[in-house]
């Protein structure tokens, strides 16, 4: 079995071919070759956290994959740790046998900054040039790591947290990354939103982090932030502005985002347009309208989380990085 750390994964993955992995996966959602069973969920009230377990199986691809993340929210606070914790059991699709055991929070972080570039690429305008990130926490960082990918024009990103120097750091880590972008730190949330051409959500709020009446015409949005049915990030404006697409219909039961406004009446069931993947196969439009709004609603897909862990375990094999165990 092969061992594959944060440090040994950081050696071999490259943005696009990250992109262009999760983006095979949506494709083979689309045409039903992905097995992908309703994540497990167990809620750890006492810690304030939740255990998820997220198999799935690409034949395709023919990657067969489990993820274990726990997502506790008062890990930084408290214990100095990421919110999102995880690992990622790859099996021998042919026998079933483990095959590779993987630091899954790096692989999560990549995924979801990956399925947001895919999202974009079909639904920002290709003249975007400002990004804004409201919560510069560790999924910032590789939303506009992929996002500098698909959208050519990119020249700007602004970051606000509730804690400046989170955003302090990211604005440091963003100059650092082999991006030719200016990075600055925002003030306020309105002050980060405004004039952006794509807004990243990224918090463990529980509660809007903005107002989408700030949000300019032609802008996309995305929201990867907090998930469940008793809170949410993005306000009532937002969804009802927006062409609304999500990663999964399960958004429905599991995010806030839309439960939340469907139940007050501001949208109904209906204007959710699309899942990701009916985009990404061409059967439903993506961005129709230059000033159209849009807003991308992702919880993660576990199809996302195997077809980053397939890839990385291939990088792996060829370069001969990681350690082997025997059980």
């Amino acid at each position: 079995m092969l061992i594959l750390t944060r440090q040994d994964i950081e050696k071999i993955v490259e943005i696009k071919d990250v992109i262009d992995a999760v983006e095979k996966a949506y494709l083979e959602r689309a045409k039903q070759t992905a097995i992908c069973p309703e994540r497990l969920v167990i809620d750890i009230k006492k810690h304030k956290g939740s255990v998820l377990c997220m198999p799935a199986y690409l034949s395709k691809m023919d990657i067969l994959a489990t993820k274990i993340v726990t997502n506790y929210e008062e890990n930084l606070s408290k214990y100095g740790l990421p919110t999102i914790l995880g690992s990622i059991i790859l099996n021998d699709s042919k026998t079933g046998s483990i095959i590779s055991l993987i630091e899954g929070t790096y692989i999560t972080a990549l995924r979801t900054g990956a399925t947001s570039g895919v999202a974009a690429k079909y639904l920002a305008r290709k003249d975007s040039e400002v990004i804004s990130v409201i919560g510069a926490g560790v999924q910032a960082r590789t939303q506009v790591w992929a996002l500098c990918q698909v959208l050519k024009n990119v020249n700007k990103v602004k970051a606000y947290d509730a804690v400046f120097e989170r955003a302090e750091k990211f604005v440091k880590e963003i100059s650092r990354m082999p991006l030719t972008i200016d990075a600055e730190i925002a003030r306020s949330s309105r002050e980060c939103v405004e004039d952006s051409d794509v807004v990243i959500i990224a918090t463990t709020s529980r509660v809007p982090v903005l107002d989408g009446n700030w949000i300019k015409k032609g802008t996309h949005v995305t929201s990867i932030g907090y998930v469940g049915p008793d809170g949410r990030e993005i306000d009532d404006a937002t969804v009802k502005r927006s062409k609304i697409v999500v990663d999964t219909k399960s958004v429905l039961v599991e995010s806030g985002d839309l439960i939340i406004p469907i139940r007050k009446g501001i949208i109904t069931k209906d204007d959710v347009h699309a899942e990701l993947a009916e985009i990404v196969s061409g059967e439903k439009l993506g961005r129709a309208e230059k000033d159209e709004i849009t807003c991308f609603k992702s919880v993660g897909l576990a199809i996302g989380d195997a077809a980053v862990a397939g890839l990385v375990y291939k990088k792996a094999i060829k370069e001969k990085v990681g350690t082997e165990i025997n059980l």
